[in-house]
């Protein structure tokens, strides 16, 4: 049986039982769920306390409260380790370790008199079932998702990489609360520098607490101004395991139900694990469809505005007369007239999402007609208007991440101002502006545009399309692994029959 002795100056011990629970109750401000027992046993008081919700009863009484109170011996701290039939006792006399581990689950025994208490963990922890995905959707593939609790987590990554060299470091966050967290990654392939660089950032946080991985993820980015994500968060453990696999490091926290991933680029954003399910030519083309649709969602109603506004002779005469009638009786510039419509855009967006689920989907279906209809038969907008903002907003559901498609609605607004004042040239001037801020980018210190910037020929099949599986034998170079190979191209290459 483990035993872990901490001798400290700041040690309470001994102190009389009474004195004990009067600290202790003052220290929880008198709250019902902290339970101390007081027991008479053979001429010596002893308590037993905890937290009521945070620790197993049945097991507390089955295992340590009946052999203790039923041995006639007289007991010690000592003698309650070796003999009571219970894992991971410690001893504990440092009034700071015994609030904090009362909130984790531990159960104390403390015989009057006595150096030290001595503590099991009984964590009594909720936990819900393995259920699918709800904010990264995908018809190939595991649908399992994680959960909340860590060690579940834990066990699905596991599954997928039943490897040795996977490691889970275990890193705890929090002053006020603290949150237990592990560092995933496997020590053959990930690039170490990745690995204490995130180590470094994680374990020199000095905050309170912490309440979820995506909270978590903003604290340790490499710029916390822009818009854009730095990570990955993802609640898939599939995606999870593949990324860890091709050489990233990956981060759990308990209490949260997604990892996040880095370091990420730009385009990582926009690939999905049904690329890898499917033929290489169908993943490739479903993956240049997302980047077309980023562009679309982001330049189409800046290219209306603008055209509208300034540019007639961008648009086809016989078009030019359709949209003169359909603009004829709207009051608005254009500017204001697709501002109001992406705000109605949102708004129903929104709400849709806020709504329980059946709700929410009539809300949106119903509420972009209904209020589309009557804004063009009221005359506040135009019909036209409403196809490119419906097109636009259907382009930003296509990123397989949730916080990438808020980005681009969020980048979509200003470039819809500065083409309503400037035309094609303020358009060009958002472009530019965007190009270079992503070039600033870094995630964990890599480049956010990589392949991009620098420039890598032979990582473009990595994230803009991909090869045949037998063409994909060496790992991502901008991640720089410690092995870059992934199987032998001669063994691969080789067709064998039934008969050889």
């Amino acid at each position: 049986m483990r035993k872990n002795r901490h001798k400290n100056k700041s040690s309470i011990f001994p102190i009389k039982v009474g004195e004990l629970k009067d600290l202790l109750q003052s220290k929880f401000e008198n709250n019902p769920d902290l339970i101390f027992s007081i027991y008479q046993h053979q001429n010596k008081r002893i308590a037993v306390f905890f937290i009521s919700y945070q620790v197993q009863t049945d097991k507390l009484e089955n295992f340590l409260l009946q052999p203790l109170l039923n041995n006639k011996k007289e007991w010690t701290s000592e003698s309650i380790l070796n003999e009571i039939p219970l894992d991971n006792g410690t001893t504990k006399d440092k009034l700071e370790d015994i609030l904090q581990k009362l909130l984790i689950g531990e159960a104390f025994v403390y015989v009057e008199d006595e150096q030290e208490t001595v503590s099991y963990l009984l964590p009594k922890k909720e936990k819900r079932q393995l259920t699918k995905a709800e904010t990264e959707s995908i018809v190939l593939g595991p649908k399992v998702a994680f959960t909340e609790t860590l060690m579940t987590n834990l066990n699905l990554v596991r599954w997928g990489i039943r490897s040795t060299d996977l490691v889970f470091e275990e890193i705890k966050v929090g002053k006020l609360a603290p949150r237990e967290l592990r560092l995933v990654y496997l020590k053959s392939i990930t690039n170490e520098t990745d690995v204490n660089t995130m180590r470094q950032r994680l374990q020199s946080l000095d905050v309170d607490t912490i309440p979820d991985s995506n909270v978590l993820m903003q604290y340790i980015e490499d710029s916390q101004t822009t818009v854009f994500p730095q990570f990955y968060s993802t609640e898939l453990p599939d995606r999870f395991c593949y990324v860890v696999a091709s050489g990233k490091v990956g981060v759990l926290m308990e209490g949260s139900p997604n990892g996040f991933i880095g370091p990420s680029t730009l385009f990582s954003f926009f690939e999905s694990t049904e690329d890898i399910y499917m033929r290489w030519n169908t993943g490739s083309f479903l993956r240049l469809l997302r980047f077309l649709a980023m562009i679309i969602s982001v330049l189409l109603t800046p290219l209306y505005v603008a055209a509208v506004t300034y540019h007639y002779e961008l648009i086809p005469t016989s078009e030019l007369i359709t949209l003169g009638q359909s603009r004829a009786a709207v009051p608005f510039p254009p500017l204001l007239e697709a501002l109001i419509l992406e705000f109605m855009i949102e708004l129903l967006r929104e709400a849709g999402a806020r709504l329980p689920t059946k709700v929410g989907q009539t809300m949106g279906i119903v509420g972009g007609i209904v209020i589309g209809q009557a804004a063009v038969e009221a005359g506040l907008t135009s019909n036209i208007l409403i196809i490119v903002i419906g097109i636009s907003a259907l382009a930003s559901f296509t990123s397989p991440s949730y916080l990438m498609g808020t980005t681009i609605r969020v980048i979509r607004f200003p470039m819809i101002i500065l083409a309503g004042l400037f035309g094609i040239i303020g358009i060009m001037l958002g472009i530019c502006f965007l190009i270079i801020h992503l070039l600033r980018i870094t995630s964990l210190g890599r480049p956010y545009l990589t392949p991009l910037y620098p420039f890598k020929w032979k990582d473009f099949n990595k994230v803009l399309f991909r090869l045949p599986l037998s063409m994909q034998s060496h790992r991502a170079s901008l991640l720089r692994t410690k092995d870059a190979t992934r199987y032998s191209t001669k063994e691969s290459k080789k067709k064998k029959d039934i008969d050889e």
